[in-house]
């Protein structure tokens, strides 16, 4: 992990040198999240607030929603697009907290908070959700540490000690609940960690920040003694009480801090380690390899299989044997004359395959970027961002492969085709989102896209997508169709009557197991990252995976499609793309699954948008996977019906 972040620090450092050298005016240049900010004795280090989270209700709110202290002036940072979609709001807090300067106990505020009924009743109830409270320091999340000790009956404190797990919770819990008793985590105790830099020997110590953790803690008002200057002093923790928060009446609450300072080895390049190893990578490892494994063992014998069959097809029928046995042969030559049949609705087919196309692009750069360290979570929000503007400018790819498949299939409408591929996929898109974003505006949630954002999401469509969809329709059109190697015959050919496992269904079932079956493990660590606010970034993995997909969708479509032609059913174009893409129905069935055993969801609205958003990503995934598998079919059936001599 530590290489590739150093890896990201020097591909950014070369392109800061490239930028400076065309920028002659420009006096400093900052990356947030990827360029070390020094800190001296006793500068000051912003505490931020991002939002608060819960797995539970999958609703994020900004930190201002709940009655914490407040500073003078509230001012929120600027965000990107990604941090916009994501819910971020970053904003200030009253934190007073100086490089490697100590405090026992502060006050906030300096007098006690008054909660009023109905702040009474909204944080009981945001506890009761498990609402989680998310902090930034220099670019560096809050984390809670969670120790385990695996320990059997009898052995001893000195065993005990060496078998401790210690884990990191992202955020700290608002509060807590017991015996149905509500009660307010009101004291932090920030534990800072800094890396001391390396100096000249007169020169001053610089300081950079490693991490970032918080003790949360529950003081009664009464248990906490406040002198005039705002300072305090915490009650022994075996004299004190929790802060109890009673729904029914109004109160008052002291917001505490203290703070501690520690040095520690860690580098600045190596400080997300801590973050980002919260869960057993060896299993991972395991899951991964295992996976490649299996697919690549059942790839190669499909290959095999495939292979040897045509080999001794194609020899068969090139046979120059007597006219007898010319007119008793069977399988998927006798359909040469219809297998490039067009298909019913070639628009809409050109179209869906032209966004799997923008898809495919898409996620192809991003992962492969990703895996460079580019789109670390140090850069907040740079993944959604990136995201959005690559599929936006893919548009042309789109495009051009839709354009031309659109005229091989002998469509004459170019102007129609290129808006239905600009507008069909995008438009399920934007109104699924737009329908859950309406009741996301009823809950009063900061997950809710702004207006604004939205009319700038519409604009980025109509403004760079649809053009450049457009751009490459209209080259894609203009070229030269795909090249088929045999003639159509002008009259359809009965297709004779399919066995039961030739149906689409069960089709689909059998074609998506194996694409599967290569990135569920995967699947399990993304839907976490999703829908638990867990950290993802484990891309060079994903990598893998992705291309172990794209084998195996290929080469169960040309299976697929190949036991099709020889059962002489030539209608080949949309059910391969329907099959190809039966491993969304196991995403589905997996998502389904996940909500079930993982998730503590009982709400209508936190359940309507965790089914919104999977259907979006089945279909997402659908378009992708059919796509890859369309055009591999596409291109083995090419490919075999050149290599057989046909009258």
């Amino acid at each position: 992990m530590t290489r590739v972040f150093k890896m990201a620090a020097a591909m950014e450092s070369w392109t800061l040198l490239v930028i400076i050298s065309f920028l002659h005016n420009a006096n400093t240049f900052y990356v947030p999240g990827v360029a070390p900010k020094d800190f001296h004795q006793n500068d000051p280090v912003e505490i931020k607030a991002v939002k608060l989270t819960s797995s539970r209700t999958q609703l994020p709110y900004e930190y201002y929603s709940l009655p914490f202290c407040q500073p003078d002036k509230i001012i929120y940072k600027a965000e990107n697009l990604g941090e916009v979609l994501r819910g971020d709001r970053i904003v200030n807090t009253p934190f007073q907290i100086q490089m490697n300067s100590d405090k026992k106990c502060e006050v906030l505020c300096n007098i006690p908070k008054k909660l009023t009924l109905d702040h009474s009743k909204l944080i009981a109830e945001r506890i009761k959700e498990d609402y989680y409270v998310h902090l930034i320091a220099d670019n560096l999340p809050v984390a809670t540490r969670l120790e385990f000790y695996q320990t059997r009956d009898g052995e001893d404190e000195q065993k005990k000690e060496s078998q401790r797990d210690v884990q990191f919770e992202h955020g700290y819990r608002l509060g807590f609940t017991d015996h149905n008793k509500v009660y307010l985590h009101n004291h932090l105790s920030f534990i800072l960690y800094y890396h001391k830099e390396k100096v000249e020997e007169d020169g001053e110590p610089t300081f950079r920040v490693v991490r970032f953790e918080v003790v949360p803690q529950s003081v009664k008002k009464e248990d906490l003694k406040v002198d005039d200057k705002g300072l305090c002093s915490l009650p022994e923790a075996s004299s004190s009480s929790p802060q109890e928060i009673d729904p029914t009446k109004e109160q008052e609450v002291f917001f505490t801090y203290s703070v501690r300072w520690e040095e520690s080895s860690i580098k600045w390049a190596s400080r997300w380690d801590t973050y980002l190893t919260m869960s057993d990578v060896q299993i991972h490892w395991f899951s991964i390899v295992n996976s490649v494994v299996v697919v690549f063992f059942l790839s190669g014998i499909l290959s095999m299989i495939i292979i040897r069959t045509l080999r001794k097809d194609i020899a068969n029928y090139n046979k120059e044997d007597d006219i007898e046995d010319t007119m008793e042969e069977s399988g998927w030559k006798n359909v040469h004359g219809d297998v490039f049949r067009p298909p019913q609705y070639p628009m809409i087919l050109s179209s869906l395959l032209g966004s799997g196309i923008q898809l495919f692009c898409m996620v192809l750069i991003v992962i492969f970027v990703a895996m460079l360290g580019m789109l670390s979570p140090s850069s907040r929000g740079a993944l959604m961002t990136t995201s959005c503007f690559l599929f936006m400018f893919m548009g042309v790819f789109g495009g051009y492969f839709a354009g031309r498949l659109y005229r091989t299939l002998k469509g004459h409408r170019w102007k129609k085709g290129a808006f239905c591929t600009a507008t069909l996929y995008p438009a399920v898109v934007f109104g699924i989102c737009f329908i859950l974003n309406c009741f996301i505006w009823g809950e009063h949630s900061s997950g809710a896209v702004p207006f604004s954002t939205m009319l700038a999401l519409l604009c980025m469509w109509f403004g760079i997508s649809l053009p450049l969809v457009y751009l490459g329709y209209y080259f894609g059109f203009r070229k030269q169709p795909y090249d088929n190697p045999v003639r159509t015959n002008q009259i359809p050919r009965q297709i004779p009557e399919q066995r039961w496992y030739m149906n689409k269904f069960v089709g689909i079932l059998m074609a998506g197991i194996l694409p599967f079956g290569a990135m569920f493990i995967e699947l399990f660590f993304i839907f976490s990252a999703i829908w638990e606010n867990q950290f993802y970034y484990l891309f060079g993995f994903l990598f893998l995976v992705f291309i172990i997909l794209v084998v195996s969708c290929s080469q169960i479509s040309i299976v697929m499609v190949y036991f099709q032609l020889c059962a002489e059913d030539y209608r080949w174009w949309w059910r391969t793309f329907l099959v190809s893409g039966g491993s969304a129905f196991y995403v589905l069935i997996y998502a389904i699954f996940y909500f079930v055993n993982k998730l503590d969801i009982v709400e209508f609205i936190p359940s309507l948008l965790y089914f919104g958003y999977t259907a979006l990503m089945v279909l997402s995934f659908w378009l992708l996977t059919g796509t890859i598998g369309f055009y591999a079919a596409y291109m083995f059936i090419r490919k075999i019906y050149a290599a057989v001599k046909i009258d």
